[in-house]
């Protein structure tokens, strides 16, 4: 199996030579990464040849969740124009399912591990979560993701997954997992719920993971509320009703705002006969589909915003989380250093002062060993026992580390510390590190300057963003790319490179 350090330079050097062309913006964001790799590697917060650009999808990807049996499958086969997914009523998808673009006219299904094994897909190495979350799972990686590819036009330079309904799965916990994975990954996120179950106990595991989690997040404008199959309503002709119930139970999850939409499949809508009530419910329909569609056509120009916005969240989370918690972390680690390493020594101490009191050593406060005379009377003694004392009192020491470090990096797997600080304090305790030493293995000038040009890059990057995408100056995008070297080899847009599977 390839190294990881191998994987992550090869993946960054793909990424640059798809870049050039398609978004040389971007290209100047992975030099960006590749500056705050070398910081991350300087901390111990990543091992070398490690990438944080490994830990973002570089595509734009678009997610979809919901209930079973809410038309989520049916949405996107519509959406791509041809029968990617299986339809029904009952849970009939239980994996989550990855959609990309291929050229090749047949659609391929390929296993979970076409996946976990591919950085280049945002479920890279899950089945090491899966494995951390619940033992045994990370081998049963097949029975949760699979990869399908299409020639749909519609996908490509994007990737699409479809989940499987949150009442369907037995594996529950670990399924969240991944739906928690996607959330944070995704530059849309289309929750779908059932018409024809609108009340609120009927969607209540949905709403209070989706909706419930997800009002306070600062990217919830990707989140899509859509009601899907309100034409199973038109007999009674009440969507306001119906739509009302919905946006009610969503309220009282706490989200009062944000996109919502009610739709229902045309090709296999349920027959309206009133012409009039028919044209309400497909003006309705159209409306909200158009809008859909047009957020799902954005994520590309949202995809890079995103990329942007995530190399200034993990420079700040170094700067205002990892730095601070660690300088604390050292500290304690000083002091629980020292105390016990005093304990110790006072011990031991008295233990001799008890032993020499049994031997007979003292005539009232006066220390008279018999072997004393002989120890100053001889050089060779003096120097051994000074060594011997002072391995000892080293010894002692880097036990007292030891423990210190060992006992704070226990504490800090029970309170689920965040990975970041405790890998830069494990870093910062390694037995060469001076006790005396307080800032973090890594932290100094260098890393401060590199942090600091690249949050001041952002801010660059996002106003060359805005140039790009709003245009304010009305010049064309063909002026920023006509920079770019011409002897770029870039991977064709949306193409679903070769994957190398793993038995």
């Amino acid at each position: 199996m390839s190294h990881p350090g191998a994987i992550s330079r090869k993946r960054l050097h793909s990424l640059e030579g798809h870049l050039k062309q398609e978004n040389p913006i971007l290209l100047q964001v992975v030099k960006g990464f590749r500056q705050l790799d070398r910081v991350g590697q300087r901390m111990g917060i990543l091992t070398n040849g490690e990438s944080f650009s490994s830990r973002i999808p570089w595509w734009p990807l678009i997610s979809v969740l919901g209930t079973f049996s809410s038309g989520k499958s049916t949405f996107i086969n519509h959406y791509l124009g041809e029968t990617l997914q299986r339809t029904g009523n009952q849970a009939v998808d239980d994996k989550f399912t990855v959609m990309s673009f291929s050229s090749n006219d047949a659609s391929q299904t390929l296993p979970g591990v076409a996946l976990d094994a591919d950085p280049r897909f945002p479920f890279y190495q899950m089945s090491r979560n899966l494995e951390q979350e619940t033992l045994g799972e990370g081998q049963r990686i097949d029975a949760y993701l699979q990869l399908k590819t299409t020639k749909s036009e519609r996908l490509r330079g994007k990737i699409l997954i479809d989940s499987p309904g949150f009442d369907a799965d037995a594996q529950r916990t670990s399924t969240l997992q991944i739906i928690d994975h996607i959330i944070n990954l995704s530059d849309l996120v289309l929750v779908f719920f059932d018409a024809r179950h609108p009340e609120s106990g009927a969607m209540r595991d949905t709403l209070q993971h989706l909706v419930g989690n997800t009002i306070h997040r600062s990217d919830s404008g990707k989140f899509l509320y859509i009601l899907n199959q309100l034409d199973t309503t038109a007999r009674e002709d009440n969507p306001e009703e119906v739509v009302g119930a919905w946006q009610r139970a969503l309220a009282e999850q706490g989200l009062t705002a944000g996109r919502f939409y009610a739709i229902y499949n045309p090709d296999c809508a349920v027959p309206i006969e009133d012409e009039h009530l028919r044209n309400r419910f497909e003006r309705k329909r159209d409306h909200d589909l158009g809008e859909i569609h047009q957020r799902m056509h954005q994520v590309e120009s949202e995809r890079a915003y995103r990329i942007v916005a995530s190399l200034e969240k993990i420079s700040r989370d170094i700067f205002d989380e990892v730095v601070p918690e660690t300088t604390k972390l050292l500290a304690r680690w000083r002091r629980r250093t020292l105390i016990t390493e005093a304990v110790l020594i006072a011990l031991f101490i008295a233990a001799l002062g008890t032993l020499s009191v049994q031997l007979g050593y003292w005539s009232g406060f006066t220390f008279s060993a018999p072997w004393l005379s002989s120890l100053g009377s001889n050089p060779a003694y003096l120097y051994t026992a000074a060594g011997i004392g002072a391995g000892l009192l080293t010894a002692n020491h880097f036990l007292c580390r030891r423990f210190a470090r060992r006992s704070l990096l226990r504490r800090l797997q029970k309170t689920a510390a965040p990975p970041r600080v405790a890998a830069a304090f494990a870093r910062s305790t390694r037995w060469w590190r001076s006790l005396l030493n307080r800032n973090p293995a890594g932290w100094g000038f260098r890393s401060k300057h590199s942090l600091n040009q690249i949050l001041d890059n952002t801010d660059h990057f996002v106003q060359s963003l805005n140039d790009q995408f709003a245009n304010p100056s009305g010049t064309g995008v063909a002026s920023v790319t006509a920079a770019v070297p011409s002897d770029a080899a870039p991977m064709p847009t949306g193409e679903v490179p070769h994957i190398r599977t793993v038995a």
